[in-house]
């Protein structure tokens, strides 16, 4: 990844040369780090990275097609290297492309193939021999090259190849990577200052389904029980797994029980565990147990499309209006707010009074698109709720205690929910961007607000910040409000709940939206023009649709069975970094090609993530593309005339980004559940042990009857065969493909 300054541009993070444009960004540095670097972290890397400098010789991409042989000569054998085509090379030229030509040395001979302009896949198709000399151990070196007339050539990346493995082989083809050149001596690190990172690497192989049967079906079963089980798996789970690590282990269970229709029952599981320990009403939920954790994660999972329905327009307002809000005298800056219409300077009681203004629409707007938003509320979210409410208040009965259980569904809803997105829009996928210094600290008024009407008004929140108290009316009536809110939310009997999601089913909500331009080509020959015309796109899992604005009626555009690829297309096309092409079959059985440019580089990657997971079972998925386009008589990008022809690069159908919005893969988490629970396999054998003892000893009441089966046991056993299974494929299966996740945050 590199650090540009000026605005982000479109460009691969292992080549930041490759990006021209008449302005270009300054690239400032560099920061590499290593599989091996990110493998040795396996709960991640976070720290600073220092920038190193960004050498031209270092930053390539693609790869070359190569057929190297080794044939009998009449003197000696001959070394005969076929230098076929290449793709996706790093584009040097201002105008998006190379020219590139290949270089190839061997014992102080060296030859070249002829130059290709304008492209970055090109097609050379031609073959050098070498006298091959018994016992030679000098290697070959095949090097890509961009050519320039004035200035010097541009290194593209090379392959060496040791000689004698390939006498051994006597033949070799395919697709090799092209490698930097790491020769020159670095600049010292830290001239260039340093980037702050969290970088962690998944690398898991996911096993059939059949595999994961045992384990799912014990850990459900455990659900089923509730507490009358005989012995806990799940409490076990908490007490083994450390803090830092109970987030991501309660999602992956809240997902894998979500998946099987049991998350309600789970969450109710653990809601029973925590209020059995628990004695007092005030702590309750209050730490960061598994039941708290599993509910962060449950209202992230199943009520995301609940929450920017909600709090979506309020936050939009916000960061339009950018308006000045502060109402802590310390804090309050008067030149900061401007000028009244008398043209002069505002008085801190007029930013206090304003600002409280400001803060008492918002919270009103608020509140009442959440009393509103009953019937919006996802049926799974509502009947939880319904058993945490009853749960909390079977378990503290009295008068004094009426408020917990309301205060048991805000200390979710409000608290762990709502208030976070409201102060990180961001990453809860509400904006693009980050919040600048003046609208943050609006969304963090708004958001004490919000948490002073969810812990119900109380002296002790009130008493945190005093300076609060022009909110105090808005903020006491909102109480009011949240109670009716909170009631008509958890009266949703079964039927009704299972009416309601029959009914959301039905639904097809979109899985991409917004505007995109669509290219237009205009006139014939040589006078043909092209533009963008801007309209609205709506994915979901039947079609990609649009329309002239959100509201009016969409037409189908591209059935979502007849998609056959989704990729990008090179700058120089269009003179645009963000466009991308999807390639679909029309009621007639022809193959046709939409252009459509996004707004920036992320938008466009999330665009094809999309579209990319909605079609990755159809039939017919492309294994090649063209990333130019057809003008003239030829392909821009790899200059062939053939319309047909088969394409110059490979397609990328399994390559998306990891969105809130994706679909559950049981699989995947349920391998991630597995691996959990490997890391703490000598510890459950220890606790196993000492269960078996005190049973024998007894210590343990086993009831009458025969001794109850042994669930700790099982898991046990299906560790180990899960482990056994990882080790070699069962036979008969699928092969097994790795599943790689990577996440970064800066």
């Amino acid at each position: 990844m590199s650090l540009s300054s000026g605005q982000p541009r479109c460009g691969r993070p292992c080549a930041p040369s490759g990006v021209r444009s008449t302005s270009r960004d300054d690239v400032i540095g560099k920061v590499c780090l290593t599989r091996d670097t990110l493998a040795a972290h396996p709960k991640g890397f976070s720290g600073w990275a220092h920038l190193t400098e960004v050498d031209p010789d270092e930053e390539v991409q693609g790869e070359i097609h190569l057929r190297l042989e080794v044939v009998p000569g009449a003197r000696a054998c001959r070394l005969r290297c076929s230098v076929l085509e290449a793709r996706d090379l790093a584009p040097k030229d201002r105008n998006g492309a190379s020219d590139p030509f290949v270089r190839v040395r061997y014992n102080g001979r060296t030859q070249e193939t002829s130059i290709v302009k304008k492209s970055c896949y090109p097609r050379w198709n031609e073959t050098f021999e070498f006298e091959l000399e018994a016992g030679a151990t000098e290697a070959l070196c095949v090097e890509a090259w961009d050519w320039d007339l004035v200035s010097r050539n541009d290194f593209l990346g090379k392959v060496v190849f040791n000689v004698q493995r390939l006498w051994a082989a006597q033949q070799e083809e395919g697709w090799f990577r092209l490698q930097p050149d790491q020769s020159k001596s670095r600049r010292e690190e830290g001239n260039l200052g340093s980037l702050q990172l969290e970088v962690r690497l998944q690398d898991e192989t996911v096993l059939p389904s059949g595999c994961y049967q045992p384990l799912v079906q014990l850990l459900c079963r455990e659900v089923k029980l509730g507490t009358q089980g005989p012995v806990q798996l799940i409490p076990l789970i908490e007490e083994m797994t450390s803090t830092d690590r109970r987030q991501e282990v309660a999602t992956n269970l809240l997902k894998l029980f979500l998946g099987q229709g049991l998350a309600k029952e789970f969450l109710d599981l653990l809601f029973q565990l925590e209020l059995g320990r628990t004695s007092e009403a005030n702590t309750l939920f209050r730490s960061n147990s598994l039941a708290s954790k599993s509910m962060e994660s449950f209202l992230k999972v199943a009520g995301m499309r609940y929450l920017h329905g909600v709090l979506g327009p309020i936050i939009d307002r916000i960061f339009e209006e950018k308006k000045y809000v502060e109402l802590d005298p310390s804090k309050v800056e008067v030149k900061d707010v401007g000028c009244s219409g008398l043209h002069r300077p505002q008085t801190e009681a007029e930013v206090l009074e304003q600002s409280a203004q400001t803060l008492r629409a918002h919270l009103g707007a608020l509140l009442s698109a959440l009393c509103r938003s009953v019937r919006a509320c996802p049926a799974v979210i509502r009947a939880t709720f319904r058993q945490l409410f009853q749960r909390v208040r079977e378990r503290f009965p009295s008068p004094q205690h009426q408020n917990v259980p309301f205060i048991a569904v805000t200390s979710f809803l409000c608290l762990r929910f709502f208030s976070p997105a409201i102060m990180a829009p961001k990453l809860f996928h509400l904006r693009e961007r980050h919040a600048d210094a003046r609208t943050s600290r609006t969304l963090l008024l708004l958001a004490k607000a919000v948490q002073n009407v969810g812990n119900m008004d109380t002296p002790a929140s009130r008493a945190k910040e005093a300076w609060m108290e022009p909110l105090q009316p808005t903020v006491h009536q909102g109480v009011a409000q949240l109670k009716d809110f909170i009631t008509k939310l958890v009266d949703i009997e079964e039927k009704e709940e299972l009416d309601l999601q029959r009914a959301l089913s039905l639904q097809a909500p979109p899985v991409k939206e917004g505007p995109l331009f669509i290219h237009r080509t205009k006139g014939k020959g040589p006078l043909m023009s092209s533009s963008f015309k801007k309209l609205y796109f709506s994915l979901t899992t039947e079609a990609l649709s649009f329309a002239k604005t959100p509201s009016s009626k969409k037409c189908a555009f591209i059935k979502l069975a007849n998609i056959r690829a989704a990729e990008k297309v090179e700058e120089k096309s269009f003179g645009s970094s963000h466009v991308m092409q999807v390639i679909y079959m029309d009621d007639a059985g022809q193959s046709q090609t939409a252009y459509l440019q996004c707004k920036c580089v992320n938008e466009l990657n999330q665009w094809l993530s999309a579209l990319r997971k909605v079609s990755i079972n159809n039939t017919g998925l492309l294994g090649s593309y063209h990333p130019g386009v057809f003008r003239g008589d030829k392909w821009s990008c790899c200059h062939q005339k053939d319309k047909t022809d088969l394409g110059c690069d490979k397609t990328r159908s399994q390559v998306t980004l990891q969105e809130w919005n994706d679909p559950l893969d049981h699989d995947l988490e349920a391998q991630l559940i597995y691996r959990h629970l490997l890391g703490m396999e000598t510890a459950l054998r220890e606790k196993h042990h000492k269960l078996s003892t005190d049973t024998e000893a007894g210590l343990v009441p086993t009831g009458p009857g025969e001794a109850p089966e042994d669930p700790l046991a099982q898991l046990l056993r299906v560790l180990q065969d899960l482990r056994e299974a990882h080790r070699g494929s069962p036979a008969g299966s699928a092969p097994v493909e790795p599943n790689r996740l990577l996440e970064l945050q800066t």
